[in-house]
């Protein structure tokens, strides 16, 4: 995937743990670490915007939404 330059500015602390981590070859530069940190962040929210989603269900309304027409279709199903 096509990568593209940005500029930052973060907190100087941050920038000492980030530093420290390339150090210890947990990440090849700060680039790679800022990268991993974001991609993470990211999949969290999302997970996290999937369930306050799904909290907003009503669960009796999404049952009668799937049992909505069984009654008709069970007529079409064959015997076993």
């Amino acid at each position: 995937m096509p990568k593209t330059k940005v500029a930052l500015t973060l907190d100087a602390d941050l920038i000492e743990q980030v530093d420290e981590l390339v150090e210890r070859r947990r990440f090849r530069n700060r680039s790679q670490a800022v990268e991993a940190a974001l991609a993470d962040k990211l999949r969290r929210l999302a997970r996290t915007r999937l369930a306050t989603e799904s909290a907003r269900l009503n669960p009796r309304e999404e049952k009668r939404l799937a049992d909505e027409g069984l009654a008709e279709d069970l007529a079409a199903w064959p015997e076993y």
